[in-house]
């Protein structure tokens, strides 16, 4: 506080008294608070919202499915050749990492990976993708303007890259990793690109 450091020409042992009280009570504060006290980055952000995608059992699953549970969401597809199975990998580690550390929290947090290849990836496809990381991680696949809205809404960009030799082609995509509170409302990107232990970092940091 400024005034603290006003000069004072005649202190009285209230005001010093009060000083010190109020010092004493900010510091049991801080120490008592589990809480992160910042807000999270994302916090406010129009991102997110309403979907319904197929799951790898053809089932359909929609955004308020997950309600009550923190979600991790990346969208990627199963033919990329490195970025999306790194990005991958680093979320199950992390998620194994924060599971080690305190497994109750873990559990809150359901993992999702929705394609931006939806020509290629078929629901078997995008299940068998996703339970090569983690038997948690639920794969979501649906029509070309299904993926289309759901990517316009999470703020993912992607579009169709060259071709390769032998046939297919790549995908151009944005690779972030979205963290998501209960209610769906963003949070956090997680740092796949520090490794799992920052991973597991930044969810212990905003999951409660």
């Amino acid at each position: 506080m400024n005034r603290i450091n006003k000069p004072q020409t005649k202190p009285t042992h209230r005001i010093t008294l009060l000083l010190a009280a109020a010092a004493a009570a900010l510091t049991l504060s801080a120490c008592g608070s589990g809480a992160p006290a910042a807000e999270p980055p994302l916090a406010g952000a129009a991102i997110g919202g309403d979907f319904a995608l197929t799951g790898s059992k053809g089932e359909t699953v929609r955004w308020a499915d997950f309600a009550g549970k923190y979600r991790v969401v990346y969208f990627g597809y199963a033919f990329c050749p490195d970025i999306c199975p790194t990005d991958m990998q680093r979320v199950a580690q992390g998620l194994k990492v924060l599971k080690g550390q305190d497994p109750d929290k873990a559990a809150k947090i359901q993992p999702i990976f929705i394609t931006i290849d939806p020509e290629r990836d078929s629901r078997e496809v995008v299940g068998e993708f996703a339970a090569a990381f983690s038997p948690d991680i639920i794969g979501l696949t649906g029509t070309p303007d299904q993926i289309a809205a759901t990517a316009k809404a999470f703020k993912v960009f992607y579009a169709k890259g060259e071709a390769v030799p032998g046939g297919g082609y790549l995908v151009d995509h944005s690779n972030i990793v979205y963290l998501f509170g209960p209610a769906g409302e963003p949070l956090a990107t997680l740092p796949v690109d520090q490794g799992a232990d920052a991973v597991a970092a930044e969810l212990d940091k905003w999951v409660n």
